[in-house]
């Protein structure tokens, strides 16, 4: 039974700062270009500033070989040779290209078969009152292994879910989509994500590394578990002591709610899961066995797991796992009737991420010129040598990274877009101060993900003020801010208090990824 219908107050109202900041982050972020073209200007930018550095005669020691590099002019006529001549490498060698192609594959059979919305259904509907926060905020972790379909299917769920155990459906939609969006790096479960960042990373690592440096798509898996079980008791703990007590978190008495049996599965959905279940159980223990003798051909050398064919082909075990749950799922439920029908879910899967294979193209050129004119070498020792003769600790770096990292995620909400224009800079600097690549990696999931719930420029942030005004029909930016903001500031800080924890322990961020 809901609670009688109290006076509501006008939130929007009562955050005349929030609504001014968001109008002015809005007007702000509507004004730059779409990141395709914001690569290439900044391509321009570059061309212009390389110029100038060679002109001057910029020069630096790298420390990893004792060469001294010089920068070079993308506007000489060796750079417009380079530009021309390599445009189609960049693009087809750009380390995400493939994996994120063959990961999103595998991970398009399993969503398009319903696979991966049932599981959600499941893991919101079977689980008593006092844990559904907590079960719709972890739910939301996981989800991200869905990428942009996580927002679609566990937004609208998640009002359903609070609904089911007489809770506000209000407050349903925004613990799942700030669970969604503000923890959206913390899946414990590999996601595309990782392997774009991975990648990302990897190239950047590359240019103090040498051509041997290597960023695995599990580098920060386990940080990424313990921290996708806080973010979800962080969740859980804001909403119970300070979103609850609002008095304004009860429908409009003419919303129009759905259906409740949204959230049951039918008889055919529940032993289709069982059986994707049971087959994924079947694979994963198959590998296990594989993997168990010491001499087993998927280890590295001498037994090695952490440094093993396996792992370099992680992200086909992974395609492979999402395509095998997703095909006998579909074949329970006839979302797959034919052999034909799963290249047809995997083409679909591609093409929905054709917007992000476009953007990688100018990002391949633009990371492609930035290590071609040594600006990276250039930049990475001159900043390191600034840090160490600065004296500042090691942590106050790390907190100024974050800050600067999270205020630029407010107006380019695009994770891979921005860790393309931070990467190049931020993971040599921090290599050559002795901070592993994926250490700085993990630091930028932190930004990359606590402001994404507060900020317009988010278009899934539309979708959930779509969602919201559902159950209530003049709710606004403010409105949703209001509710998103404490929720985002106590995950971003509890967050940032983990990763700091685990510096200091020195606890490996993944398998053969130390911490420092």
């Amino acid at each position: 039974m809901t609670s009688p219908t109290l006076p509501r107050e006008d939130t929007t109202a009562r955050l005349p700062w929030i609504v001014r900041a968001m109008a002015v982050i809005e007007r702000a972020g509507n004004a730059l270009p779409h990141p395709f073209w914001l690569f290439w200007i900044l391509s321009g930018i570059l061309a212009a500033i390389s110029a100038i550095l060679a002109a001057a005669h910029v020069s630096v020691v790298s420390p990893s070989d004792g060469e001294t590099v010089v920068a070079r002019s993308l506007l000489s006529g060796e750079g417009l040779a380079m530009a021309v001549s390599t445009m189609i490498e960049n693009f087809a060698t750009f380390p995400p290209m493939a994996t994120i192609v063959v990961v999103i594959m595998g991970v398009a059979v399993a969503e398009r078969s319903g696979f991966l919305a049932a599981v959600m259904r499941v893991g919101v509907s079977r689980v008593p009152a006092s844990w559904v926060v907590f079960a719709v905020a972890f739910a939301g972790t996981v989800a991200h292994v869905a990428s942009a379909a996580a927002y679609i299917i566990l937004v609208p769920l998640g009002g359903l879910a609070f609904r089911a155990v007489g809770r506000s459906p209000i407050l349903g939609v925004v613990v799942a989509y700030t669970s969604i969006a503000s923890g959206y790096d913390a899946s414990p479960v590999p996601t595309p994500n990782d392997a774009i960042f991975a990648g990302i990373t990897t190239a950047a690592a590359k240019i103090v590394g040498g051509e041997d440096a290597y960023v695995s798509p599990l580098s920060n898996w386990f940080f990424n578990i313990a921290s996708s079980v806080l973010l979800a008791a962080v969740i859980t703990l804001v909403t119970k002591l300070v979103l609850s007590r609002r008095p304004d978190l009860d429908a409009d008495p003419d919303a129009e709610l759905d259906d409740l049996g949204a959230l049951r599965l039918s008889d055919r959905e529940r032993a289709a899961l069982r059986r994707a279940t049971a087959a994924l159980v079947v694979a994963l223990a198959a590998l296990v066995a594989v993997m168990a003798p010491h001499g087993s051909p998927l280890r590295g050398e001498g037994g090695s797991i952490v440094e093993s064919p396996l792992l370099d082909g992680i992200a086909a075990v992974v395609a492979f796992l999402f395509g095998l749950v997703g095909i006998v799922h579909g074949v329970g439920t006839g979302t797959i009737r034919r052999a034909g029908d799963v290249p047809r879910l995997m083409a679909e899967g591609i093409r929905q991420m054709a917007p992000v294979l476009v953007l990688f193209f100018a990002i391949a050129q633009f990371l492609a010129y930035f290590d071609w004119t040594r600006l990276g070498d250039v930049l990475a020792v001159r900043a390191a040598e600034a840090l160490e003769h600065s004296g500042l600790p090691i942590v106050v770096i790390f907190l100024m990274v974050l800050v600067l990292l999270t205020l630029v995620n407010v107006m380019v909400t695009s994770g891979s877009a921005m860790w393309a224009l931070a990467a190049p800079v931020l993971v040599p600097m921090l290599m050559l101060v002795d901070v592993p690549a994926e250490t700085t990696q993990a630091l930028f999931r932190i930004a990359d993900s606590g402001s994404t719930a507060i900020t317009p420029m988010s278009p899934y942030f539309v979708m959930a003020l779509g969602f919201l005004q559902r159950y209530r029909k003049n709710a606004g930016i403010g409105t949703l801010v209001s509710y998103t903001l404490p929720l985002a500031v106590a995950m971003t800080v509890a967050w940032t208090l983990l990763f700091l924890a685990w510096w200091a322990i020195g606890i490996p961020l993944g398998p053969g990824a130390p911490v420092r």
